[in-house]
């Protein structure tokens, strides 16, 4: 082996310990609840510049976000945490490039990783703030006119980066629900994982916002990382607002609300 290709593995290793070393001090602060955390809310156009989400996300301010700021603050009463107030968010420019359209599941894990390093890279770029970002959560907000039947693409949260990409209808009609999604994907950012099955049913009983409750059904709440109430065995429907969601037991041990052996 050449002393070039020596130097540069001594590099490269370098480089690799010196983010291992950054992503797990960045999710020690993260996750120690002694202060609330910064939300950073960037509002995009996910429709080729619709002049319908232009005006929507134009006359947005933060008090369309406030219900997450209180649904976090009720949920961590009962864990009492040393922070009385979990987040705070604020809303920071709307953003005209979009990030990377994240791949299929199918696609593979190697362009899932691939996808994450460059969205990391962009939001790097793009998240215009000088806050040290070792206690902020940036939220890209991806807008889209509501069209009857219309799906959207999966939001993902990332808990190595501290960043969200949410999917959103541009419509004052969705705004709880998309406040449900907002919620969901920070959560993820700190450390919370999906309570739900492969056919979005929620599991038990973890994903069951009273699993302890009887008869079982129906649920009367919405567990945070599944967003559905199961009525019966077999049917369930969505959460139309966070007064309708909990943080359960399970994804408080995850975002180190509780101990991890309580």
């Amino acid at each position: 082996m050449t002393l070039f290709k020596i130097i540069r593995i001594i590099i490269l290793l370098s480089v690799f310990v010196g983010l291992a070393f950054y992503a797990k001090n960045q999710k020690l602060k993260s996750r120690s609840w002694t202060e609330p955390l910064t939300v950073v809310i960037y509002r995009m156009n996910g429709d080729n510049n619709s002049r319908a989400v232009n005006e929507y996300i134009n006359e947005l301010d933060d008090s369309v976000f406030e219900p997450v700021e209180r649904f976090l603050q009720k949920q961590s009463e009962k864990y009492q945490l040393i922070a009385k107030q979990p987040i705070q968010i604020r809303m920071g420019p709307v953003l005209t490039v979009l990030p990377p359209e994240a791949p299929l599941a199918e696609q593979g894990y190697a362009a899932i990783i691939w996808w994450g390093l460059k969205f990391r890279y962009w939001a790097f770029k793009n998240a215009v703030d000088s806050e040290s970002n070792m206690r902020r959560i940036d939220v890209f907000v991806l807008y889209h006119e509501t069209v009857k039947g219309r799906s959207l693409q999966h939001s993902v949260g990332l808990d190595k980066g501290l960043a969200a990409v949410v999917h959103a209808f541009a419509s004052i009609d969705q705004d709880q629900q998309n406040n449900i999604v907002i919620a969901h994907e920070f959560l993820h950012t700190v450390g919370a994982t999906d309570k739900y099955a492969a056919d979005n049913s929620a599991l038990f009983p973890v994903g069951y916002a009273d699993p302890e409750q009887s008869p079982l059904y129906p649920q009367s709440k919405a567990e945070i990382m599944v967003g559905r109430i199961p009525l019966s065995e077999t049917t369930m429907r969505m959460a139309e607002s966070l007064d309708e969601c909990v943080i359960g037991q399970q994804t408080a041990k995850e975002i180190n609300w509780l101990p991890a052996d309580e």
